[in-house]
């Protein structure tokens, strides 16, 4: 059993509730499936479920005790409304540590950011680094990854994402960052905004919730660095900025590609330089560890352990996982998982390191259609033929309504089946793959995509926890 978290009497001090029953919890969770010997089980009440109806479940799977808002026979504690009592227990959390806490967020790239800025700092003092898991990163999802965070931790690294204006300001007040970082604007959920500049100006709000003396991280390269500059000097004692360009306070000087196919950067910082390699391939990589080195220096880490642990970092599911799979009449082929989120920049950035690829056989692309980009959409799936044919694409097989203009403007420039579902696609690529072949995998988690992979891959399907860009 891991250590203690929170005891019960803890627990009803800071939400407000009563104490039936003393118990010890080591870990907190409101998903039943989640629950260990230990646990803390939170019954949220949703629209579609009531965590009330799994508390016999839970406490079959060993949960020590039970955050609810009825009556029960079991260690609990009663508290009028348990949303907000698992809110008020993050912001217990919160005050209780000395942890330097940094936030993420930005259209693209913050799960990989947050993962490997993780990385970095825990590799300098194992254990004592704490972060959101899967893409906890919404208004139930950072209070839980807050309240899980232990007392002793130094470093503590929170993913936060919306769908609409105001939803970070109330998110980052909660997390209270001391260091806030931006990864890349891009047009994400463009149906509920009117321009990417009303995107970049709702990532902002992260900066409202920095402490005095915090450092905002803005990308220097986005046309959107000056607004993202301007929503942080109110509330940032500094302000620095990441990105490949010769004026940025973070910069890589030098970019090679690695024999492992990630890259090779020389990068300088305002008082250091530092020269290391990233396991994963690709620019936008190489802005997200330009972004993790900036942190690092603003969280007091080891700047040489961060190098150590951006070339040990492995592929994320459903963000760059890479899979071997048997093809028939022997040999393998690669699949690359990129199924859990897509967005028109996204989607340019991963073909292009895809088309850089060294393949022995053919490369088959397999794109999902790209969800909640408005009246827009459109014209930004079918702007996806360039980056396409720039990948060098001998197969492309799209999934969904939305990429009907796709369709129609690849036309017969290459190989392409257009099928309406994921399950349409999974035999038709089957019997497509060959050995040394390459298959990208990628579109908007709720396509599932992440099906397909796992029916080519096997184990668990990748891309199943809920979250927000």
């Amino acid at each position: 059993m891991k250590g203690h978290l929170w005891t019960s009497a803890e627990i009803a001090a800071a939400a407000g509730g009563t104490e039936h029953g003393p118990f010890e919890a080591s870990s907190v969770t409101f998903d039943s499936r989640e629950v260990e010997a230990g646990s803390l089980f939170v019954a949220l009440k949703g629209e579609a479920t009531d965590g009330h109806l799994f508390l016999d479940k839970a406490f079959a799977a060993g949960a020590a005790g039970a955050l609810v808002s009825e009556a029960i026979d079991r260690p609990h504690v009663r508290v009028a409304d348990t949303f907000d009592a698992l809110n008020a227990l993050a912001r217990a959390s919160r005050s209780r540590t000395a942890a330097k806490i940094c936030g993420v967020t930005g259209s693209v790239g913050k799960t990989g950011t947050k993962e490997a800025l993780y990385a970095a700092l825990d590799r300098a003092d194992p254990g004592r680094a704490h972060r959101s898991v899967k893409s906890y990163n919404n208004h139930t999802g950072v209070p839980l990854s807050l309240a899980r965070m232990p007392q002793g931790t130094r470093f503590g690294v929170f993913e936060m994402g919306m769908n609409h204006a105001g939803e970070l300001a109330q998110l980052t007040r909660l997390v209270r960052p001391d260091v806030a970082i931006v990864t890349a604007i891009a047009s994400a959920h463009r149906e509920f905004f009117d321009s990417e500049e009303a995107i970049a100006d709702a990532k902002g709000e992260i900066f409202q919730g920095l402490e005095q003396g915090g450092t905002a991280i803005v990308p220097f390269d986005s046309p959107h660095r000056d607004r993202l500059i301007a929503a942080a000097k109110p509330h940032a004692a500094r302000i620095v900025t990441f990105g490949l360009g010769s004026g940025a306070d973070v910069r890589a000087r030098d970019v090679v590609t690695a024999a492992s196919g990630g890259s090779l950067v020389t990068a300088v910082l305002p008082q250091a330089e530092l020269t290391f390699t990233i396991s994963q391939p690709g620019d936008h990589w190489v802005s997200n560890a330009l972004a993790v080195l900036a942190a690092v220096e603003a969280m007091g880490g080891d700047l040489a352990a961060a190098g150590l642990a951006l070339a040990d970092l492995p592929g994320l599911k459903g963000r760059g996982e890479r899979h071997r799979v048997a093809v028939s009449g022997g040999g393998e082929a690669l699949l690359v998982d990129e199924s859990y989120n897509a967005n028109p920049t996204s989607m340019a950035a991963t073909l292009k390191t895809f088309g850089a690829m060294k393949v022995a056989g053919r490369r088959i692309v397999v794109l999902g259609a790209m969800r909640e980009l408005g009246a827009e959409s459109d014209s930004f799936h079918a702007a996806l033929e360039e980056p396409i044919l720039a990948a060098r694409a001998d197969q492309v097989i799209l999934v969904g309504e939305e990429m009907a203009p796709l369709a129609k403007a690849l036309g017969a420039k290459v190989k392409m089946a257009h099928v309406p579902s994921t399950a349409a696609a999974v035999d038709l690529v089957r019997g497509e793959i060959g050995a040394g072949d390459a298959i990208l995998v990628k579109g908007s988690n709720s396509i599932g995509l992440a099906a397909l992979v796992e029916a080519l891959a096997g184990g668990p399907s990748a891309g199943r926890d809920t979250g927000t860009s």
